[in-house]
């Protein structure tokens, strides 16, 4: 039987599986009740004899396999489905419609056929008298799931091997219940997401609008009372960031679950700004700022009329052209040096963040004139500029102690006579006249001996220098350093003014060597602080691809990345 149905097609196994089972549960109740005659009469297995009908013949063809006691049955079940001549409207089926099987079965109690089986039912009517000789028989259970594994194996839906097919199922159902499922009560999965999810602030953002300010709206959108805006202010290092708004600023915030301020994010410009957290303590204010990544660009121009205007018409920027004046302005005098025609080229770097420049620096320039050729680079190692040879623009001591262009009022000149009295009244220092307040910085390193008033010099201030020499500044009106404070060459000392015995607003300037006051414009002030050694390899070493950069004439962004890191 089980050959043959092997052999059928697949939908023809499915057809034959209700056919299969109910031949298998008869063969299998006759094993079960044979085995348990057996164990009422305590007979071996081998010696039971299971009487056949001397017509009877089997209705379907022998297993290939050895007889055995469960084959016999198999095939006395065989022959009781061959005995009953019931045809099955199996080709009555549709798809869709569903087969039951069976698990009762009975016969007529004189023994002759036909063999009745019933399908399950929920109630069975109680049993006549003239019923009583046809009684069913409640098929066993283990008898029934024999059937269904080995109606299982002869359907097709599983190998000879065990393996499940794709096709096989199972007939009964276990609920939940069954299973000890939803024991403390149903789960409904979207309450218990919302009873253990996290409260995520979110960044949020405001742009200030015409009216606004920042205690009204603190207090109606930030969830903060007054005191607490004022308490922000006291801590903020800028207080016009938050006082001073401008229609269109924005800035970030985040609110807790209560609707309180949680963190505030507000940048004055691209690079720097403030950060606001709560913490246990309270508000904290921490400043931001963000560095950009370095970019190289390169400026060529031709001097036509003033150089300032020149250097705008190449694109360069106010401060990049203030530092550029600078640096040129040590060699070459812009009124008498420049001429129409010259040319220039220079290379600025800065911090490019958000697509704005911050920081301009004048890493090399070229300046190729009439009257003047002059290359200069930018040292990493001391931000100084010096030539191509290491010789630098800055001497070990200036010539004027102030920025700029002054005219000299009054010279050094010992034998002046008095213009009323006609004596000599010698002049020891040299007078510049300037406006009141204009910064006076030291003219080289040293350290300050004596700050204090007089009578006639008024406000004044001394300092002795590295190289032995000694500077005074008379008729000051204040001061910006303190007795026994070190300087720097070009660092302010003090401002210009008018006290004393003065005629108008002037700066005394005097120079003393070996403590004898000279002119300040005629005596010899030591060299320059060259580089030489290993310095001057490393700037050298430095300055080889700035000055390709400016030998390459390629304006623009020539450099996306820092030369000299390494140096630095």
């Amino acid at each position: 039987m089980l050959r043959i149905l092997h052999s059928l097609p697949r939908t023809h196994k499915l057809l034959l599986l209700p056919v299969a089972t109910m031949v298998t549960v008869l063969g299998a109740q006759k094993i079960v009740t044979t085995y348990q005659d057996v164990q009422r009469e305590h007979r071996t297995l081998d010696t039971v004899v299971v009487p056949l009908e001397v017509d009877a013949s089997p209705g379907l063809p022998s297993l290939s396999f050895q007889r055995s006691p469960l084959g016999d049955a198999i095939e006395i079940a065989s022959q009781a489905l061959d005995a009953t001549r019931r045809p099955m409207p199996l080709a009555n089926l549709v798809d869709g419609e569903s087969l039951d099987l069976i698990d009762t079965a009975s016969a007529s109690a004189d023994g002759d056929l036909p063999l009745a089986l019933t399908r399950p039912t929920t109630s069975q009517p109680e049993a006549g008298p003239a019923e009583a000789a046809s009684m069913d028989t409640l098929l066993d259970r283990g008898a029934i799931h024999m059937a269904m594994v080995v109606g299982t194996i002869g359907s097709g839906m599983l190998d000879h091997d065990g393996t499940l097919l794709s096709d096989a199922t199972s007939y009964e159902t276990v609920t939940d219940e069954e299973l000890g499922l939803f024991e403390n009560g149903p789960v409904i999965l979207e309450q218990e997401i919302a009873a253990t999810e996290p409260f995520v602030p979110e960044w949020q953002t405001y742009t200030v609008k015409q009216g606004d300010t920042f205690a009204v709206m603190a207090q109606n959108h930030l969830g903060m009372g007054y005191s607490e805006v004022m308490q922000l202010l006291d801590k903020l290092p800028d207080k016009n960031a938050l006082v001073r708004w401008r229609v269109g600023h924005s800035f970030d915030y985040q609110l807790d679950e209560d609707g309180k301020l949680l963190a505030m994010r507000m940048m004055r410009d691209a690079r720097s700004g403030f950060l606001v957290e709560r913490d246990d303590s309270g508000l904290e204010v921490a400043t931001i700022e963000r560095t950009g990544e370095a970019s190289q660009r390169l400026f060529a121009g031709t001097v036509s009329g003033s150089f300032t205007r020149s250097a705008q018409a190449t694109g360069l920027s106010n401060s990049e052209i203030s530092e550029l004046s600078r640096v040129l302005g040590k060699k070459l005098d812009f009124r008498r040096d420049t001429r129409r025609g010259d040319r220039f080229q220079v290379l600025v770097e800065s911090d490019i963040i958000d697509g704005s420049s911050f920081d301009p620096r004048v890493l090399a320039v070229q300046y190729e004139g009439e009257r003047l050729d002059l290359t200069l680079v930018r040292n990493a190692s001391d931000n100084n500029f010096y030539t191509p040879d290491g010789e630098s623009l800055d001497p070990a001591f200036n010539r004027y102690p102030f920025e700029g262009s002054y005219r000299l009022s009054s010279g050094f000149n010992p034998s002046r006579r008095h213009p009323v009295t006609g004596r000599v009244s010698p002049h020891r220092g040299t007078d510049f006249a300037m406006p009141i307040g204009t910064p006076i910085v030291a003219p080289a390193d040293g350290r300050v001996e004596k700050v204090a008033n007089h009578p006639t010099a008024g406000r004044y201030i001394v300092i002795r220098h590295d190289n032995g020499y000694q500077t005074r500044y008379l008729h000051l009106s204040r001061p910006l350093v303190s007795r026994g404070d070190r300087v720097a060459m070009g660092e302010r000392i003090a401002l210009s003014g008018n006290t004393g015995r003065s005629t108008g607003p002037h700066l005394h300037y005097e120079v003393l060597v070996n403590s004898s006051q000279v002119n300040a414009m005629t005596v010899d002030l030591p060299e320059n602080k060259s580089l030489s050694g290993d310095k001057l390899v490393a700037f050298q070493r430095q300055a080889q691809p700035l000055l390709a950069t400016l030998q390459s004439g390629d304006t623009g962004t020539v450099v996306a990345s820092r030369h000299g890191d390494d140096e630095r």
